[in-house]
């Protein structure tokens, strides 16, 4: 008798099981819910860059990339920003220990060298220097993404 129950028991289980064997019944993760912050959706691509010198800061979902003519770069996880009224703070820090604050600031800017109007300020914080510029998305600088 016992024999039939334990069969009857790996049975069920079997049967609530999903496995690889049918579509699953979990609900696919919903996209994030957007971030805007000065008409820009931080949850896509943005770009801040700056002159004199020149340096640049590509945001992805992904990483934080800092780029400048004098500087060896820096690539770090993106943390995600922490909203507060019209700034968004993104803070990390490279595998030296070299902290990375970049501020979004939904405030126009210009860059000094062109007619463009960006939608946000850009403050950037690479350990001991301070950097200034503006930023805005991608989709807007029309800079095509790396395959």
């Amino acid at each position: 008798m016992r024999l039939p129950l334990i069969a009857l028991a790996f049975l069920s289980l079997a049967a609530c099981s999903n496995g690889d064997n049918g579509p699953s019944s979990e609900a696919p993760a919903a996209p994030a819910a957007p971030v805007v912050l000065g008409g820009v959706d931080l949850n896509s691509d943005v770009r801040a860059i700056g002159t004199e010198p020149f340096w640049g800061i590509e945001i992805t979902p992904e990483h934080l990339a800092y780029t400048a003519v004098d500087h060896p770069g820096l690539t770090v996880a993106n943390p995600g920003p922490t909203l507060q009224g019209t700034t968004a703070v993104y803070a990390a820090a490279g595998s030296d220990g070299t902290a990375l604050v970049v501020t979004l600031i939904a405030t126009e800017c210009s860059d000094g060298m062109s007619d463009r109007v960006y939608p946000l300020t850009a403050r950037v914080e690479l350990g001991s220097e301070t950097l200034n510029g503006c930023a805005a998305s991608e989709a807007f600088l029309n800079i095509q993404p790396a395959p």
